[in-house]
């Protein structure tokens, strides 16, 4: 099994492997190219996007935006990010229709082992799925292995890291569902 079919199992890997290290030094040059483009021409800006991400259709996402890999994103219809999303995308992250996001949202799938010297030689992923009809406020961190589900507003500067049920009003530090819609 090669590093890179590990990492998007969930396995632990080595991220300094040579095709995983080739993958990511193309994602931040497609993101640096991204961020760098002329914010007033909007679809050219966002066709730059379409060879590293798999987009549904309709999006629009302002600079900054980064990711290591950009083959493990897929996005949904009608989707907007606001300024600084990042993507740690070691493993599958998935984006429903109709999905929008505040200013600095960091999404990690990305995880390392507890064991100090195991954590100096691999890391690995989980993979983290968000529903459609999501607001997700800004400054918010949504870890590994999380789902949102349908219908979810996430509050500013939440901490996502458990399970959100369809239907949800979720916020704090962790973030907890406190209302459902």
């Amino acid at each position: 099994m090669t590093e890179k079919e590990k990492m998007l199992a969930g396995l632990p890997y080595d991220a300094w492997d040579k095709t995983l290290l080739n993958d990511r030094m193309n994602a931040k040059a497609v993101c640096h190219k991204f961020n760098l483009a002329d914010p007033t021409q909007l679809d050219e800006r966002m066709a730059i996007l379409k060879g590293l991400l798999c987009i549904k259709d309709q999006a629009h996402m302002e600079p900054n935006f980064f990711c290591d890999y950009g083959y493990n994103i897929e996005i949904g219809s009608n989707f907007y990010s606001n300024h600084n999303l990042t993507i740690v995308d070691v493993c599958k992250v998935t984006i429903g229709n109709n999905v929008l996001f505040g200013p600095h949202v960091m999404i990690s799938t990305g995880t390392h082992p507890l064991d100090p010297i195991e954590r100096q030689k691999t890391e690995y992923g989980v993979s983290i799925s968000i529903g459609n009809d999501v607001w997700v406020g800004g400054n918010v961190s949504i870890l590994p292995g999380v789902k949102i589900g349908n219908n979810c507003v996430i509050g500013a500067g939440s901490v996502v890291n458990r399970d959100i049920p369809d239907n949800s009003v979720a916020v704090g530090n962790p973030c907890r569902v406190i209302k459902s819609i």
